[in-house]
């Protein structure tokens, strides 16, 4: 079975800020509860892009506050 979109992007996170994963739910702020800045934001966006094999403007990428919004984002992608 593959991983589901958000799977991938908890992981993505886990791995790029050190995040605890039962921290990390749809929900998340990524700069409120996980501490992302724009520098991490842009490590996050090139890992997100490699894992997905897609490119994410980075007017998208300024609009991505929670969790949700980057899986919403991929998925519409992806579709």
């Amino acid at each position: 079975m593959s991983e589901s979109t958000f799977e991938v992007v908890r992981r993505v996170l886990v791995d790029g800020l050190s995040a605890d994963e039962n921290a990390v739910s749809l929900e998340t702020s990524l700069a409120d509860d996980l501490g992302a800045d724009s520098l991490d934001a842009a490590e996050l966006i090139m890992s997100l892009e490699d894992e997905f094999s897609i490119e994410i403007a980075p007017a998208q990428a300024e609009g991505f506050k929670t969790v949700q919004d980057i899986v919403s984002y991929i998925d519409s992608v992806k579709a």
